[in-house]
């Protein structure tokens, strides 16, 4: 299909496992999308509930030339010393004007890879986000809340609202399919609204 968009979703050992499932299956059923599964070097890695997943390609920039969006899921080892560089592969999909989204820790590889410096962004805590990497590019572009921001094609989520994280990535990525995306909050809101 011409239109057809491809979501590369980088995971990293320790990766959070309910921050990427409504987005790339939402993707794929809703707006017939592709998924692919990142990982640095292609090696397996481990979530945290246990599940083992086995990636389509690696992080590499060459081997991603296709990605329409990326979306980066956290895990606690974002926020560690050794931490995987994929400045390269954020920053070339921002060149080519794609989606570059990152979720709970994954919003520190955005940061590290400057892509906040000139975008309105949230994270788990304006102090949590110093705390790991302070003083970078545009810390003053902070947003203090508890859903999903994006500015432009640069979207971040605390780790908490992966239902915003989603909608927001969605909406970057198809802004023609503003009545489908406004049907998809709707039922995401419908949830909420009866179970309180």
């Amino acid at each position: 299909m011409p239109d057809s968009k491809t979501i590369g979703f980088l995971f990293i050992e320790g990766f959070a496992d309910w921050e990427y499932g409504l987005l790339a299956a939402s993707a794929v059923e809703w707006f017939e999308a592709r998924a692919v599964s990142l990982t640095p070097g292609g090696k397996p890695v481990t979530g945290i509930s246990g599940f083992r997943l086995t990636p389509d390609r690696s992080a590499s920039v060459d081997e991603n030339a296709d990605l329409d969006a990326i979306a980066v899921i956290g895990s606690d080892q974002w926020a560690a010393k050794a931490a995987p560089d994929v400045a390269g592969l954020l920053s070339a999909v921002a060149t080519r004007d794609g989606v570059v989204g990152g979720i709970c820790a994954g919003t520190l590889a955005l940061a590290r890879a400057g892509l906040f410096e000139n975008a309105r962004h949230t994270s788990n805590g304006r102090d949590w986000i110093n705390r790991h990497e302070a003083g970078y590019a545009g810390d003053g572009n902070y947003q203090d809340v508890p859903h999903a921001v994006a500015d432009g094609k640069i979207v971040s989520a605390p780790g908490s609202a992966p239902g915003t994280f989603a909608l927001a990535f969605l909406q970057s990525l198809y802004p023609e399919k503003s009545s489908d995306l406004a049907r998809m909050r709707a039922l995401f809101a419908k949830e909420y609204a009866e179970a309180s």
